[in-house]
């Protein structure tokens, strides 16, 4: 079994829906199309694979097995982009104190 369809399996299952109840919100005529995806049978095509992330509430991205973002940016570059409210570059004091809450939360995350 694939990731691809591992991951596929996994969601489904976790929402509670059945392979039928995917394959008619997708626009599948048949569910055994759709069973041949999370079996690893078959693949989708780039449509299906965007209507499963949408149905899903997840990226193509995750679906297709990708772990990270690919555009990662440090801190010290996200602070670099941050503006006030007013559209003013915010203080010295001010970019420490968000740097500080950004490093305080990405350590704490579950």
């Amino acid at each position: 079994m694939s990731e691809f369809s591992e991951r596929l399996t996994n969601l489904r299952e976790n929402k509670g829906w059945s392979k039928t109840y995917v394959a008619k919100t997708i626009g599948l005529s048949s569910m055994q199309t759709y069973a041949n995806w999370e079996y690893g049978r078959t693949e989708p095509d780039f449509e299906n694979v965007s209507r499963l992330a949408d149905l899903f509430n997840v990226t193509t991205d995750y679906l297709l097995g990708h772990k990270e973002p690919k555009n990662k940016i440090t801190i010290q570059q996200a602070m670099d982009t941050i503006m006030s409210a007013d559209g003013k570059e915010p203080t010295e004091h001010d970019r420490k104190l968000m740097e500080s809450i950004i490093k305080a939360y990405l350590d704490n995350r579950d």
